[in-house]
C-alpha cells in the first residue's frame, strides 16, 4: 500500500518499561505500541522493543507502516456498527451523525484518529488492557465491508442516488 509520507499520523498508545531479573539485579527495556495512519481510511498498528525509547518507537512505526490496512468510510464515520474481539477484550463502534466527535477512550481513539474517522461511538468491554483494545479494534475495523465489496460479491451493480 503507497502512502505519502507527509500525511502519515502516528499515535503512540501505549509506552512501558519492563524489567527482567537477571543475577546482577534487573535490566529495563521499552516496549511502544504505536498507530499509524493516512487519516483517509488506511490504519496499521506495531508494538516495538528496544533499550532505548526512541528505537522503541521507531521499530513500531515500521511495523505499523507494514501492517496497514483499508477501512471504507461513509461521511467520516463507519458504514455500520461492528464488534471487534481479540482475546478477552471486545469492542463495539457505532456509527454517529455529524458532530459527534469520537467517543472513545484510549487505544481505540488513537485508531479513530489515526484511520481519519470523525464521528463514532465506542465502548470497550472485558479489558482495558491496550494491546488487546487495540488489536480488538483493527480487528473490528478489518471485518467492515464497503457496499461495493458486498455489491461485488453478490454480482450486484451498485446505485449511486440521484442529488
Amino acid at each position: 500500500m503507497e502512502q505519502n509520507e507527509g500525511v502519515v499520523v502516528e499515535k503512540v498508545v501505549s509506552l512501558n518499561r519492563v524489567a527482567k531479573v537477571v543475577k546482577g539485579g534487573r535490566r529495563f527495556s521499552f516496549s511502544a505500541l504505536v498507530v499509524v495512519g493516512d487519516g483517509k481510511g488506511a490504519v496499521g498498528f506495531g508494538l516495538g522493543k528496544a533499550q532505548e525509547v526512541p528505537e522503541a518507537l521507531r521499530k513500531a512505526t515500521e511495523r505499523a507502516k507494514k501492517s496497514m490496512i483499508r477501512v471504507p468510510l461513509v461521511e467520516g464515520t463507519l458504514p455500520y456498527e461492528v464488534l471487534g474481539a481479540y482475546g478477552a477484550g471486545r469492542v463495539l463502534l457505532k456509527p454517529a451523525s455529524r458532530g459527534t466527535g469520537i467517543i472513545a477512550g484510549g487505544a481505540v481513539r488513537a485508531v479513530m484518529e489515526a484511520v481519519g474517522v470523525s464521528d463514532v461511538l465506542s465502548k470497550a468491554i472485558g479489558t482495558n488492557n491496550p494491546h488487546n483494545v487495540l488489536r480488538a479494534t483493527v480487528q473490528g475495523l478489518a471485518s467492515l465491508r464497503g457496499a461495493g465489496d458486498v455489491g461485488e460479491m453478490r454480482g450486484k451493480q451498485l446505485i449511486t442516488p440521484r442529488k
